[in-house]
């Protein structure tokens, strides 16, 4: 991989951890129950997406 590709693949990977701990913390803060189903699937996705990444290096 080019000296670029590397720098895109960590600045996805940061991207995706900051999402997933967004999504979190947010989940914490949550009343409604549907909301907070949705927003913790968003969260795995988010892991999800980052393991994608991470297992191009």
């Amino acid at each position: 991989m080019t000296t670029k590709e590397l720098l895109y693949i960590e600045d996805a990977l940061s991207h995706e951890k900051y999402f997933q701990t967004r999504c979190k913390e947010a989940v914490t803060q949550l009343q409604d129950q549907e909301l907070k189903n949705c927003v913790q699937d968003l969260a795995h996705k988010h892991g999800q997406i980052f393991q994608s990444f991470y297992g191009l290096l």
